[in-house]
């Protein structure tokens, strides 16, 4: 096995409907929100982390490949292969290429050596400057929102413990970029474009069943070359 080249995927993502990816912070300071999203420390700027999309993009691309009850739960992994029906066993197998499984003691070491290391690298994904400078100096608007939420009394019909949540509006963009390290002649895009398809379907962050996150990718480039179309054809 040799690595022969490693491959950029670039592009934007485009929020649809207002997105929460939350920064852990349970403290409520005075003035602020119940439930900020993340920002970078140090230009206090909203950013989608690469951990966020790779879990995500995981997880669906695993439902979507029927193995989830198999692994009860867990990330795909090695372990879980020998109990996977041929048919499914090879697409596994490309899911662990992409995103890597903890081998352990009880495993095969040729499989080990044929599925070789992970082949994507997740970078976080920074707010599009372009949109950044709209907002701020042609528009003058505040980078986040601040949208209230309530619960229902089912029967007295009224609104009970407002709670106010930080989200990135919807037209926002974000600049998206992935690495694939491609080993031999192996060609694993196809995959990789319908994780991000599925992405589009479901969404990103928290809240989704409320209509957050909503994403759409924009300009995407396989090293400097369109792979737009490719990913619009994909009907998961």
């Amino acid at each position: 096995m040799q690595l022969t080249k490693i491959q950029k995927l670039t592009g934007q993502i485009e929020l649809v409907s207002g997105l929460h990816i939350g920064s852990g912070n349970t403290e409520i300071h005075i003035g602020g929100t119940d439930n900020p999203v993340i920002k970078n420390p140090i230009t206090q700027e909203p950013y989608i982390p690469g951990s966020s999309i790779k879990g995500k993009m995981r997880s669906l691309l695993e439902w979507h490949l029927g193995v989830v009850e198999i692994t009860q739960g867990q990330p795909l992994s090695f372990k879980h292969l020998n109990n996977l029906p041929g048919d499914v066993k090879e697409k596994a197998e490309n899911l662990i290429r992409l995103f890597g499984g903890a081998p352990d003691s009880n495993n095969n070491d040729d499989l080990v050596k044929k599925i070789g290391p992970s082949r994507l690298s997740f970078w976080d994904c920074s707010l599009d400057p372009a949109w950044v400078t709209e907002m701020r100096d042609v528009k003058n608007l505040p980078l986040t929102e601040t949208k209230m939420e309530n619960m229902i009394d089912r029967i007295r019909g009224v609104a009970e413990h407002p709670r106010n949540t930080e989200r990135v509006p919807a037209t926002a963009k974000f600049d998206f970029n992935l690495t694939i390290r491609v080993h031999d002649s192996e060609d694993l895009l196809d995959t990789v474009l319908q994780g991000l398809k599925l992405l589009e379907l479901t969404g990103l962050g928290g809240s989704g069943s409320r209509g957050y996150g909503k994403i759409r990718f924009t300009d995407l480039k396989l090293d400097d070359q369109s792979v737009q179309d490719r990913l619009e054809t994909i009907n998961p």
